[in-house]
């Protein structure tokens, strides 16, 4: 299949939407309720007419999903511009715009259920009374629009231009679903909205609400002994009281933690050799593996790594012609597995505070050895680049196999387009662009992975769908 979708800079976000519903409609992917077969009534071009009136009381799987799609590309704007975004602080925010978009959409999604209540410190949330009562892309609009409003406005140093621009996309969406009756329409927008500032409001007590704001401590003081993390000079630890602050929506902080090998001097053995491959790799890198390093980097400034990785989601929807309903189950399942996985990331970073690989080699191999790519200001194991993309992408396998995709995730930084015959393709690669980078070991990568599994396995236990495999409606 070719690549039906491209990210631009600055593109504007409804516009990409519709762009999106067209080339699925031109590719015919998807089943009998996609994007590709039945697209969404909010497309702008024409207003709802008739046949829109008489779709008004079907199913949330009946549309396409193009206004997710949309919110989530503007998200990844508003990442590159507000400050504080560091990996643990984005995959919360993603977490809850997922949850967001899933519980007001899942009134209408009769063969799923409500995990609000199976998620740690979230509150009752407000719920949908009928599905026929509601026009369900009005309702995900205005959910997404609510509590992105929030996450992404709030005390944050850009919050009037992020809601501005949050306002504007619902405007869009709104104005596209002019033919909607007045009484739905207004039904509609009101229940997103509370959905949205329910989410929001439960956020607030999570232990990191407002997060970005807090970045590091002055009250941390890193640990001194052989092997343990030397912050580079200049540099102070990001987010050290994560993991014992941040609520888990699903898995424990440390459920999921491995064991580090076990630290050593001595040339020839395990810890030795894994720094020296660093070393070698690093200092010797070939074009592709230079390219494959800064590809995957997504450091401050930039879409982020979970940004990246929701990025996938978003191309992945795409690629199968995903419609409304398995847009917001991927967006929820996601944004929690992979908001758990940094938890349990950061848990395992302070909680054995392992050395840098550039500490390391500039002691013991070489004093004069640079990285290819920035060293973070946290400890080495385990990689989050690891952890977090196996969680995501441990996630959409199951949702929907194991697919190839074209990530133009970096089009607008002049990066050329990377395919992956798999989604572990895509992983293998993300995981080894950080020994690349001479950022980690070989086994904070392969343990992360492990550990981002482990995660991802809890968060898709849950009780998403009622009797297992989503069954067709009957008269449909």
């Amino acid at each position: 299949m070719e690549r039906t979708r491209e990210v631009k800079a600055g593109s504007n976000a409804l516009g990409l939407a519709v762009m999106v519903a067209a080339a699925l409609a031109a590719s015919g992917c998807g089943d009998g309720g996609s994007v590709a077969s039945e697209s969404s009534s909010l497309a702008p071009r024409s207003g709802m007419g008739e046949p829109a009136r008489a779709a008004l009381g079907r199913p949330v799987r009946r549309y396409g999903a193009e206004v997710p799609l949309s919110y989530y590309d503007l998200s990844f704007k508003l990442s590159k511009r507000t400050g504080g975004m560091t990996p643990p602080v984005q995959a919360r925010i993603f977490a809850y715009m997922g949850l967001a978009l899933y519980e007001s959409l899942v009134g209408g999604m009769p063969h799923h259920r409500s995990i609000a209540r199976r998620l740690n410190g979230i509150g009752e949330l407000p719920r949908a009374r009928g599905h026929g009562r509601y026009h369900w892309p009005l309702v995900a609009s205005a959910a997404m629009a609510e509590v992105m409003r929030g996450t992404w406005g709030d005390a944050t140093n850009v919050a009037p231009q992020n809601i501005a621009d949050i306002d504007a996309l619902e405007a869009e969406w709104e104005a596209a679903a002019r033919d909607v009756p007045a009484a739905v329409r207004r039904r509609s927008i009101d229940f997103g909205h509370a959905v949205g500032a329910a989410v929001f409001d439960t956020s607030k007590d999570d232990g990191e609400h407002q997060a970005y704001l807090t970045n590091t401590s002055p009250n941390y003081v890193p640990p001194v002994g052989p092997g343990l993390w030397v912050p580079l000079p200049g540099q102070m630890a990001v987010q050290p009281f994560w993991a014992d602050q941040m609520t888990a929506f699903v898995s424990p902080a440390a459920s999921c933690n491995p064991a580090p090998p076990v630290y050593s001097e001595t040339p020839g053995s395990t810890f030795y050799d894994q720094a020296l491959e660093v070393y070698e790799v690093s200092t010797h890198l070939t074009p592709e593996q230079l390219t494959i390093a800064r590809f995957w980097a997504d450091g401050p400034g930039s879409i982020g790594g979970p940004g990246h990785s929701l990025s996938t989601t978003s191309q992945v929807l795409v690629e199968v012609g995903a419609n409304l309903e398995q847009a917001a189950e991927a967006f929820a399942r996601v944004g929690i597995a992979d908001a758990d996985a940094l938890l349990s990331c950061w848990s395992a970073k302070y909680t054995y505070n392992r050395i840098r690989p550039i500490t390391y080699i500039r002691s013991l191999i070489d004093a004069a050895y640079t990285t290819p790519l920035p060293t973070p200001a946290f400890p080495e194991y385990t990689s989050a680049h690891s952890v977090q993309t196996a969680a995501a992408l441990n996630t959409l396998q199951i949702l929907f196999g194991d697919v190839g995709y074209t990530d133009h995730t970096h089009d607008a930084e002049d990066f050329a387009p990377r395919s992956f015959a798999t989604l572990t393709d895509s992983m293998n690669e993300t995981g080894i662009s950080r020994l690349y980078g001479g950022i980690h070991f070989r086994a904070a990568i392969v343990d992360g992975f492990a550990q981002g599994r482990c995660v991802a396995a809890k968060v898709n236990a849950l009780p998403w769908r009622r009797g297992g495999e989503r069954e067709e409606d009957e008269g449909d």
